[in-house]
């Protein structure tokens, strides 16, 4: 048996968090910009050193936007729904 708190921890729906990004900020694009910046560098300039440092800062970014922000908003309850 459920209780009250239980049930409306499970009527509650949650929303994506990329519902509130716009066009250029969603999942798609952030890795499309990255790999793109990233074999760009490396194909511009056939540099290994300065590819890795590209990638270094670029990677941290596209981790933070791609799995850590989206889990933090969830977490949050910013994005819950009243089922109320």
């Amino acid at each position: 048996m459920k209780s009250v708190s239980d049930k409306k921890l499970s009527d509650r729906k949650a929303i994506s968090p990329w519902s509130y990004k716009p066009w250029w900020c969603q999942p798609w694009s952030i890795l499309l910009t990255g790999t793109s910046l990233i074999s760009g560098s490396w194909f511009l300039l056939k540099t290994v050193w300065i590819t890795v440092l590209v990638a270094i800062p670029l990677l941290a970014w596209m981790g933070f936007f791609l799995l850590v922000w989206p889990r933090l908003m969830l977490s949050s309850g910013v994005l819950d729904s009243d089922a109320d």
